[in-house]
């Protein structure tokens, strides 16, 4: 159950505004994680003080002891959705009864095997359902679920490309 919109979120959105137009610096932010591995093919994830545990299914060489890396990525777009849906309800004075969002993903598992160089290793289609309820009009909902595709960032990083740059380093 989420609650109707409270202005607390929104104040996060002004706040923040205000300190970027002081200094466009204080948009800047970095995140940052570090992965170690666990068993056969999993790892566990560090970032700030919270752990991720990640596994494969027995099927891909793994124990099955947590969900696998393309299922951590549908979680991460869900989760973002969410906090999305939270900050953009309450800056729009939309209120939100419930809501549960669900994703699946297509992935030919021939890319990540190397098996056909032609086929690329990562999800070809991504699908998520939104459930929302509440006292809105559809059109209501409709606007708030485009303006949380617009501003996802996690969203933002399937739809566009984002550089990666990987440095190696033997010691």
């Amino acid at each position: 159950m989420t609650a109707s919109a409270t202005g607390t979120l929104t104040a996060i959105i002004d706040a923040t505004g205000e300190a970027v137009s002081r200094n466009v610096a204080n948009a800047h932010v970095v995140f940052s994680a570090s992965a170690e591995p666990q068993g056969p093919v999993g790892s566990v994830t560090t970032a700030r003080q919270h752990t991720l545990a990640v596994d494969e299914p027995p099927t891909l060489g793994g124990e099955d002891t947590a969900i696998n890396p393309v299922e951590a990525y549908l979680g991460a777009l869900l989760s973002c959705q969410v906090v999305t849906y939270r900050f953009y309800a309450d800056k729009l004075g939309i209120t939100i009864d419930e809501l549960r969002l669900g994703a699946e993903g297509d992935l030919d598992v021939r890319g990540f095997f190397g098996l056909d160089e032609n086929v690329r290793p990562g999800f070809t289609a991504v699908r998520v359902t939104v459930d929302i309820s509440g006292p809105e009009t559809e059109e209501r909902y409709r606007e708030l679920t485009a303006t949380v595709d617009a501003h996802c960032p996690v969203l933002d990083l399937t739809q566009n490309a984002t550089p990666v740059t990987t440095t190696l380093r033997v010691g």
